[in-house]
């Protein structure tokens, strides 16, 4: 195998992993506050689509994630009000969520299909781009991957070094005592459920401004499911997140790398390889259960009406 075709597929992978790690990156940060959001796939497409829209309207690739970044949260603001200010069933409305985004995003991008955008360029990094392999591999990537770098190293220092990262563990195993401690849980719920819909926002408008690019129905394809899951399959800490993305991206793109090797395989049996990996993944990770109680938020899912 040619350096060349390695280097392809590291870059393959990472791009395809991108958006698991950012949906899957807010969704954990969102679940350690004790908040399921199933919704997304609903965030995801809400944001792809408006990124998209915006990015034609304007021609500026920054506008469009910013579109993007803030229809993921105000989406996730829908939410919000449901499960936290309604009381409504988590899992009922994170359903909910996702069937309204993926209609809403058909009805706006129906006049945006077929058409296709350049794409976001690499953002070389000096003296680091000439290194042989890792050079063309890794650091002539474009922003959005940087950022995805950074967050996860950002989330670990805020989860695990600073006050305010305690207290949104602290409410994710027990509101009740954070609030008798006087910290406002909802008001923090909110937070953290309007972070994690900026980041499948974001993820969202990356599929469709640089992994595609260009807007189609449905464009997901089940990626915020396989978000949701990643997150489990990382026991809710950030390092592993960005581990699982890579290997669901390696994975997704299993049908062009086939192709590249010239090996003789049945597409659709690729295609479906990102879900099979996911059942596997999840029935292993669901057999230690030992693991899963020690890691896993203990309010997860159970809504929260303060007393005072």
């Amino acid at each position: 195998m040619s350096e060349a075709l390695l280097v392809s597929i590291v870059v393959a992978t990472i791009q395809a992993g991108t958006p698991f790690a950012l949906a899957g990156l807010g969704e954990l940060v969102t679940e350690r506050s004790g908040v399921l959001n199933l919704g997304v796939e609903g965030m995801m497409l809400t944001g792809a689509v408006v990124g998209f829209m915006v990015t034609v309207a304007t021609g500026s690739y920054t506008l469009g994630f910013v579109g993007g970044t803030l229809a993921g949260m105000l989406t996730a603001l829908i939410f919000a009000v449901l499960t936290q200010t309604l009381l409504a069933n988590q899992v009922a409305a994170g359903l909910a969520l996702t069937i309204f985004g993926t209609g809403l995003s058909a009805f706006l991008g129906r006049a945006y299909t077929g058409i296709s955008l350049d794409g976001l360029g690499g953002l070389a990094l000096p003296g680091l781009d000439r290194i042989p392999f890792l050079g063309p591999a890794l650091f002539q990537q474009d922003a959005i991957v940087y950022l995805s770098w950074l967050l996860p190293v950002a989330l670990f220092w805020f989860l695990y070094r600073t006050q305010w990262g305690l207290v949104v563990r602290a409410i994710g195993e027990s509101p009740a005592v954070a609030d008798a401690l006087g910290y406002p849980v909802i008001a923090i719920r909110y937070v953290t459920i309007l972070f994690g819909g900026a980041m499948c926002g974001l993820a969202g408008a990356y599929l469709s401004l640089v992994y595609t690019p260009l807007w189609q129905e449905g464009m997901t394809s089940g990626r915020g499911w396989i978000a949701l899951a990643l997150v489990v399959f990382a026991t809710w800490r950030p390092g592993w997140v960005m581990v699982g993305a890579y290997l669901f991206g390696f994975v997704t793109i299993a049908n062009f790398q086939a192709q590249a090797l010239g090996w003789d395989v049945p597409p659709d049996f690729l295609a479906m390889l990102p879900y099979l990996a996911t059942i596997v993944a999840l029935v292993l990770i669901s057999a230690d259960q030992a693991r899963l109680r020690l890691n896993a938020p203990l309010s997860l899912t159970k809504n929260f009406h303060p007393t005072r």
